[in-house]
């Protein structure tokens, strides 16, 4: 493990926990261990009645997570994708939960590990698999993928208006050679972009890159049921919260959330008395100003949450 790529600011870290509104002797899940900047403030709020769940498929977050846990008896470490949440718990007996929280998105030391693949600014192997020991990765999908299922991943994951040009390169580029870099498929993208992108602060490969790293880990299809699972768990007084980085992630926990807070009572019905089970704790919060100028990737986060009234 190397140590220059574990260093990680929490996004939104006071804020989601404060949120959680923990209790001492609770039960509580991360989601999306990383670098363990949730999960540490959540232990320093814990009593010895109390137990922390982590979960995160990145052997390197696991291996991270076992030194700095070392010793904690109430700490349980899993090693799996939060899709498989409810059956890991459950396979421990666990089925009540005083609080979840995803952290969604990259952490900071997968970005900055140029082996990793995942970024635009570091030369490397197109890779970008969240776990390292799942066969799909970013160089298959650019170079296997057909013309149409390129187009609709990144319309769809990176809602890119019109990316036909550049898929067209790839298609051109991949019959001559592999693509096989991150900088030779950046350059693909720079090549083939509107001129006033190019000039534009955001870099023109971000939403391309977004795109392949959500297709390679199928992120956003396991996100709606991962969420209903752990809703599934919830005590009553339990919180859920979710910190999202992009539009699409924000979408689903919005709709997941509605689909459990809205009113179900007949329209006729008064509803002065009416008490639902589950109520949003919060509407949205995004990252304060200070934040944003000591941490630029919190920029795009937005935290909402939801408690199970009974």
């Amino acid at each position: 493990m190397d140590s220059n790529y574990n260093h990680h600011i929490s996004v939104l870290l006071e804020e989601s926990i404060n949120i959680l509104n923990i209790k001492p002797d609770g039960v509580y899940v991360d989601c999306t261990l990383g670098r363990c900047g949730h999960s540490k403030q959540i232990l320093n709020r814990l009593n010895d009645n109390g137990l922390l769940i982590c979960f995160d498929q990145d052997q390197a977050a696991i291996d991270y997570a076992k030194q700095i846990f070392a010793n904690q008896n109430n700490v349980i470490i899993i090693k799996s994708n939060f899709k498989d949440l409810k059956k890991e718990l459950i396979k421990r007996n666990i089925t009540k939960v005083d609080g979840f929280i995803f952290d969604l998105g990259l952490s900071s030391p997968q970005l900055d590990d140029p082996n990793r693949g995942f970024s635009y600014q570091h030369n490397a192997r197109l890779d970008m698999r969240m776990d390292q020991s799942q066969k799909l990765d970013a160089h298959y999908v650019i170079n296997n993928y057909s013309f149409q299922q390129l187009c609709t991943i990144f319309s769809r994951y990176g809602e890119i208006k019109n990316p036909k040009r550049v898929v067209d390169a790839i298609i051109q580029q991949r019959q001559i050679n592999p693509i096989n870099t991150t900088f030779g498929l950046v350059d693909i993208i720079k090549q083939n972009s509107p001129l006033k992108l190019l000039f534009n602060k955001k870099h023109p490969a971000r939403l391309y890159f977004q795109a392949i790293r959500i297709e390679v880990n199928n992120e956003l299809s396991i996100l709606e049921q991962s969420l209903n699972d752990a809703i599934s768990l919830l005590n009553i007084a339990g919180i859920i919260a979710v910190i999202s980085f992009h539009s699409l992630e924000d979408r689903i926990t919005k709709k997941v959330f509605s689909k459990y807070t809205k009113n179900t009572l007949p329209k006729e019905v008064p509803i002065s008395n009416y008490f639902a089970q589950y109520s949003l704790v919060n509407n949205k919060t995004v990252a304060s100003e200070e934040e944003i100028n000591a941490n630029n990737r919190s920029r795009s986060s937005i935290l909402r949450a939801m408690i199970k009234n009974y």
